[in-house]
């Protein structure tokens, strides 16, 4: 947002003189109006200058309301309830389209859909389109590469650079000596803190968790299943270990600790590593960690050649609009979802301020985010390794997520025993798979 408003002026002043300005069919009636149901809080105060910038160029009100980190799905239930229901909203993948299929208008005849550049980041089923990735993200572990360049000077350090970092043994080795001298090295601990609350427990009930399931369903040749087996949930625990003893934070302390907090403790330069996505970059810079010393690692748990992985890319991010809507919002959502990924505008709004990599033939080179973490992603990607796919798009249901969350934290804080993640995980999945299927 540094720039935003300057930009803004500037571009929209450029496209009034070149005639270029791109205005949506029905913006002379301004008939309709737009209520987008945002998924993103680190993105709400980019999607309200869109929206009013948009209102300004057509006439048509666009409102945004964000959810509350880990509240999307309850709140998503209740404003439907309402007489006004939103008219764009997200799901999550093929799970939260079956919930909300219904409620899906097709979008197989949308502009919007013509830009997708596969349909690989579409929601389709026979031959419609229920809803379309507008953001493809990646995660892992983000690490200083100066905080990790100076451990590596250290005498006796375990490995000389970064790149000897291929393994769960090796990350391991590496985090448990970092934290041993952690007072040489001018840190808090070697990674964050694994904050419990709802603006940060997704990072390990749903993104950690996503590696065990990736894997078994790597073993088992399957993309979805009716009945987690835990396969590898013995590798879940020893990277999950390995974030509570090597911390910032006592592991008793994780229920109350937040995504804010993790993110600061990182752009202060408090911890080498910090497990989060490239959504993260902005609560990072233009603090303690420069652009330049930014990277990020595959998630290591321990399996068998990992040393070939890569990290977690993929969406959770689906476009809908509301099928039950009127004609004209339904008309009006439509044109604003085109005009954000074909304007000047938006375009500059998604690439530059909210930093996202985007699934659209529109976004021509002079539309890339300029953000480091993409930078990692992509350098993992040309060294051949293999991606880690977004499987926990396929989760039975939120409270399966809540459930495993509750007892990684009753572990962490030594209430529970690991049996009882187990039974979260596995059981908890057999049971609510059947209640959502039913």
């Amino acid at each position: 947002m540094k720039n935003y408003k300057k930009y803004l002026a500037a571009a929209m002043s450029a496209a009034m003189v070149a005639g270029l300005a791109v205005v949506p069919a029905s913006a002379e009636e301004a008939t309709g109006s737009v209520y987008y149901l945002n998924f993103k809080p680190e993105q709400a105060e980019q999607w309200e200058d869109l929206a009013a910038a948009y209102t300004e160029e057509t006439g048509v009100e666009v409102t945004v309301v964000t959810a509350a980190s880990g509240t999307y799905e309850s709140q998503l239930k209740s404003e439907m309830a309402k007489d006004e229901a939103p008219t764009m909203f997200q799901v999550n993948g093929p799970v939260g389209l079956a919930a909300w299929k219904d409620y899906c208008y097709d979008l197989k005849d949308s502009e919007l859909y013509t830009h997708l550049k596969s349909d690989d980041f579409a929601l389709k089923e026979d031959d419609s389109v229920y809803g379309i990735a507008y953001v493809i993200e990646t995660y892992g572990i983000i690490y200083n590469k100066a905080l990790l360049a100076d451990y590596c000077a250290l005498d006796g350090a375990v490995i000389a650079d970064a790149s000897e970092i291929t393994s769960f043994d090796t990350l391991k080795a590496v985090a448990d000596d970092i934290q041993a001298r952690k007072d040489e090295l001018g840190v808090e601990g070697a990674f964050t803190s694994a904050g419990m609350d709802s603006s940060s427990d997704w990072r390990f009930k749903t993104h950690l968790a996503n590696l065990p399931i990736y894997y078994e369903y790597q073993a088992d040749g399957i993309g979805s299943t009716d009945a987690i087996k835990g396969t590898y949930l013995d590798n879940y625990k020893a990277i999950w270990d390995l974030y509570l003893t090597d911390s910032t934070v006592d592991p008793s302390m994780v229920a109350s600790m937040t995504g804010e907090d993790s993110a600061a403790e990182f752009a202060l330069g408090e911890a080498v590593f910090y497990q989060n996505g490239t959504w993260a970059y902005g609560d990072i810079t233009g603090n303690e960690v420069a652009d330049e010393d930014l990277g990020m690692l595959p998630i290591y748990i321990g399996v068998e050649g990992e040393e070939n992985q890569g990290l977690c890319t993929g969406s959770e991010n689906y476009w809908c609009v509301n099928a039950k809507a009127s004609e004209e919002d339904i008309q009006a959502t439509l044109d604003f979802m085109n005009w954000v990924v074909t304007s000047d505008t938006g375009r500059a709004s998604l690439a530059n301020d909210m930093g996202f990599t985007t699934p659209f033939d529109t976004f021509t080179e002079e539309y890339q985010a300029a953000n480091p973490l993409l930078n990692a992603a992509n350098e993992y990607i040309d060294a051949g390794k293999t991606s880690v796919a977004w499987c926990f798009t396929t989760m039975p249901s939120e409270e399966w997520k809540n459930g495993v969350g509750s007892a990684l934290t009753e572990y962490a804080q030594g209430t529970s025993d690991w049996d009882g993640v187990v039974s979260a995980f596995v059981d908890g999945w057999a049971t609510e798979y059947a209640a959502a299927n039913n």
